[in-house]
């Protein structure tokens, strides 16, 4: 998929209506044959996105229950960058996109600010969180976890400096790899969807003005730096790479 996917409301139980309302967005009552649209409807007590059943790819949820059973890729990696074993630093995670790397923050103690300013990707959040709170499983790691409906560039910018995160990350949209057979399908929806983050470069500026200890950037391993800024550290596996760009030390002991 190259183009840009625009979303429309599936009917598929009494609370679409309300559904299609509160994001702004057309209500249909079957499948559309548009190729240029994605299905945003309640499938199993869960919001997702997906295509019609002909194209046979499962649709896309925030399921934080799943993502605590499976194995994290890149799971060391991230925690190191972020700043190993601080298990009380605070983060904003200024690109939230699935939430999947703020739960795994948020499970291993940080408390974890999720930005996402595209709305239907920000109400998936916002189910997915609904449905942690009420896990037994989850519902510790969903506490530390708050979600913010906007832009991660103007939540930073409005923040008091007491108020203002120990580390900022960013996980910008990169395009697709031309490996795209080695790419997830919902990822390769989840992209169509989104599109390109197009203001990364001045995410990375203010991100780098708010953060008190340190601004964590996830590119692929090959990727060239952010902004062409260069990181002083970076930490890379096979799939990704974590660009660090260090601004205070953290107090011994936290």
């Amino acid at each position: 998929m190259s183009v840009v996917l625009t979303p429309v409301v599936l009917k598929t139980d009494a609370s679409s209506d309300a559904l299609a309302q509160h994001l702004d967005l057309s209500l249909v009552n079957d499948w559309s044959d548009d190729p240029n649209q994605v299905h945003v409807f309640y499938h199993d007590q869960r919001l997702v996105i997906g295509l019609p059943p002909v194209n046979r790819e499962h649709p896309v949820a925030v399921d934080f229950e799943l993502a605590l059973r499976k194995r994290h890729p890149g799971k060391e990696l991230l925690l190191k960058a972020i700043g190993g074993s601080r298990h009380r630093a605070s983060v904003v995670d200024a690109t939230a996109g699935l939430g999947r790397d703020s739960f795994l923050l948020a499970s291993h103690g940080c408390t974890v600010t999720l930005c996402e300013r595209m709305p239907v990707v920000a109400a998936l959040l916002a189910d997915g969180l609904r449905r942690a709170e009420k896990s037994s499983d989850c519902a510790e790691i969903a506490s530390r976890m708050q979600l913010h409906h906007g832009s991660g560039a103007e939540y930073l910018a409005s923040l008091s400096e007491q108020d203002c995160p120990d580390v900022v990350y960013l996980d910008p949209m990169f395009p697709v790899s031309g490996k795209s057979a080695l790419v997830k399908k919902e990822m390769r929806l989840f992209h169509s969807l989104v599109g390109l983050d197009q203001d990364s470069d001045a995410l990375l500026e203010i991100a780098l003005q708010r953060a008190r200890h340190r601004v964590v950037v996830k590119r692929p391993p090959k990727a060239p730096y952010l902004a062409e800024r260069k990181p002083q550290l970076s930490v890379t596996g096979k799939a990704v790479r974590f660009d660090i760009y260090p601004l205070k030390a953290f107090p011994k002991g936290y």
